[in-house]
């Protein structure tokens, strides 16, 4: 069973063969490094032509992209540490985002940008954020977070859905890759269920199998969707409350049916997200839900992260992080 990480890069290396206008940008993408966590590796020796290494200008070479984008080419950037999205904020929002629009559909901008997310690895304060709500309901732009399942028969992977968006995604994606995934096995055992792909991303659900019905719905994406899996088990045989968790790999736009179908049986929603809890993409998941489902005899409740700078300390790290014990908690109080 592959990682997270091989996945991706498998998913890379078969972008590169399927079409040669498929190019890579990027610090330190070069063989041997291959990347600051080696998603890239093998690419540059393979094709080195297509594979640019740049210089610490993030803004800079975002914009080389699209360039590239808009006479053929097939760009993925890769920005080393996902803190750094802020410095392309100018090129990704206001140019490369509405450059379909202002020239009336005439030109297209199919570029991926690929970023590591999140904390969990003591990287301190500028490192280790979670800052994707940033980009979050920007016209023009899709956010993509993979998470490690993938389907029964082994598709559905994060690097199928990263080629898939490479080769066919003819519009901008901010592509999310938290830390901790990267060593994670693509768990394809895990009864996890597809219950959507109406933007052409995945949306899965997760039960225990043979369990009584639902009676709360967990939404979360990424690793936290990793962590909340574990929750959900651990709620059924330790406090008896049994729940559904729903995963969407696209955060936005945002379809929120598959959540909305859920707590219309379960009739409580927890939403969890490791980016800080105002503003987030869990408010936005809850007043979505509110609106379609109403408030008379359902639940809803938000878990995020501290209002607090990541600290590089572990343990003080640990605190400003939701973790599984906390996803435990924050379900409990609803439920009581």
């Amino acid at each position: 069973m592959p990682s997270v990480l091989e996945s991706l890069n498998s998913g890379l290396h078969q972008a590169f063969s399927d079409n040669p206008n498929v190019y890579l940008l990027g610090e330190d993408v070069l063989d041997p490094y291959g990347g600051a966590f080696k998603v890239t590796r093998g690419l540059s020796t393979r094709y080195p032509e297509r594979v640019i290494t740049t210089p610490i200008s993030e803004a800079g070479f975002v914009g080389v992209a699209a360039g590239m984008a808009l006479r053929g080419m097939r760009p993925v950037v890769e920005i080393m540490f996902g803190d750094f999205i802020s410095l392309i904020a100018d090129q990704l929002i206001n140019h490369i985002a509405k450059f379909r629009w202002m020239y009336n559909d005439q030109v297209k901008v199919p570029i991926v940008i690929r970023t590591p997310m999140g904390g969990r690895r003591g990287y301190g304060p500028t490192h280790s954020q979670t800052l994707e709500k940033l980009y979050l309901g920007v016209p023009g732009l899709s956010v993509v977070a993979p998470v490690a399942f993938s389907r029964p028969d082994g598709t559905g992977s994060p690097g199928d859905l990263l080629c898939d968006l490479i080769l066919e995604r003819e519009a901008p994606v901010l592509f999310i890759e938290n830390k901790l995934q990267y060593l994670l096995p693509v768990d394809n055992e895990s009864k996890m269920v597809q219950v959507s792909k109406k933007l052409g991303m995945p949306c899965y659900s997760y039960t225990i199998t043979g369990a009584p019905p639902a009676t709360l719905t967990i939404a979360a994406y990424g690793y936290m969707a990793y962590l909340a899996r574990q929750a959900v088990e651990r709620l059924a045989y330790e406090s008896e409350i049994f729940a559904e968790l729903v995963v969407p790999t696209q955060l936005s736009p945002f379809e929120v049916d598959p959540i909305i179908h859920s707590v219309s049986n379960t009739r409580a929603l927890l939403a969890v997200e490791e980016g800080t809890y105002t503003l987030g993409w869990g408010a936005e998941v809850v007043a979505r839900t509110a609106e379609a489902c109403g408030t008379k005899s359902i639940k809803y409740k938000r878990l995020g992260g501290q209002e607090t700078p990541i600290p590089a300390s572990g343990p003080l790290e640990a605190l400003a992080l939701p973790g599984v014990d906390d996803i435990i908690q924050a379900a409990i109080l609803l439920k009581q």
